[in-house]
């Protein structure tokens, strides 16, 4: 994470020299934005994320009260207040948790997720989402999440600038051999930032996955239940209401689909998820 808000700085760094001729006037403007952009995302992460996701809030424990009872139960086992429960109109079994603390959390699980899911599968899942909560990956995650927000809307407003003809730095500088090297950096700076931002934030969530995975046993002491439940979800057909950008929140990629490198992989590979678990 601090090496994800240096590459903040650093793009602002770039922006500034090649649009504003300035370093400083790039790292303020990239500290203003991503400070309040990553305000008003915290304030509101669960209301947007649901939206994003389709999902629907259930109030009461009347409508699914399997699900009610095994989230207090996780919750209660965890220690962390009991979060809000929303469901998603998907056949595909899959699950996720937002908010930016444990005392402003929430749990998203698909129809597919219960009427695939025995309880003790179901156990599994809910207390690897529980343990995000816990572990304040929720936070990490949409903190990661507005960062490259932020990156993404600072290389727009660079990119626009110079479309638009502004913020051209000055002529008397062009000769120099020393300036025209840092504009060239500058400039490749401002576009492998985003990819550079992509690749800190996939990494940052399968490195998650594997801790809410053991902090899930942890709860549950049973590794069969998630097991069981991994295999099941892998096996699914791929989701038709999950967002793309909140890809890596769910429980394992939503959309079925990896790179062959994996470094742009939201998700470790089920079978080491697996023998990880299998060792414990």
């Amino acid at each position: 994470m601090f090496a994800f808000f240096l590459l903040v700085v650093a793009i602002g760094a770039s922006l500034g020299y090649v649009f504003f001729n300035s370093y400083i006037a790039g790292v303020v403007m990239a500290t203003v934005i991503g400070f309040f952009y990553m305000i008003a995302m915290l304030s509101r992460s669960t209301d947007v994320v649901m939206g994003m996701n389709n999902a629907r809030e259930v109030k009461s424990s009347d409508s699914y009260p399997e699900l009610w009872h095994i989230i207090e139960d996780m919750a209660l086992v965890g220690k962390v207040p009991m979060p809000r429960v929303f469901i998603i109109d998907d056949a595909s079994p899959n699950a996720f948790a937002t908010g930016r603390d444990p005392e402003h959390s929430a749990v998203a699980v698909t129809k597919g997720l219960m009427s695939r899911l025995n309880r003790e599968e179901l156990e599994g899942v809910i207390a690897h989402e529980i343990s995000h909560v816990r572990n304040y990956d929720i936070r990490l995650q949409t903190t990661a999440l507005a960062l490259v927000s932020v990156i993404s809307m600072l290389v727009n407003i660079g990119f626009n600038s110079f479309w638009w003809g502004g913020g051209r730095r000055r002529d008397n500088e062009g000769g120099n051999g020393a300036n025209i090297i840092m504009l060239v950096l500058s400039i490749l700076m401002l576009i492998l930032g985003p990819i550079a931002a992509s690749l800190a934030q996939m990494a940052l969530s399968r490195n998650r996955e594997f801790l809410a995975d053991a902090s899930g046993v942890e709860l549950t002491r049973n590794p069969q239940g998630l097991i069981s439940a991994l295999e099941k979800i892998t096996r699914s057909e791929p989701m038709t209401s999950a967002d793309s950008s909140s890809s890596s929140l769910y429980i394992a990629n939503p959309f079925k689909k990896g790179s062959w490198t994996h470094l742009f992989d939201t998700h470790p590979p089920t079978s080491e998820r697996i023998a990880r678990l299998q060792r414990m």
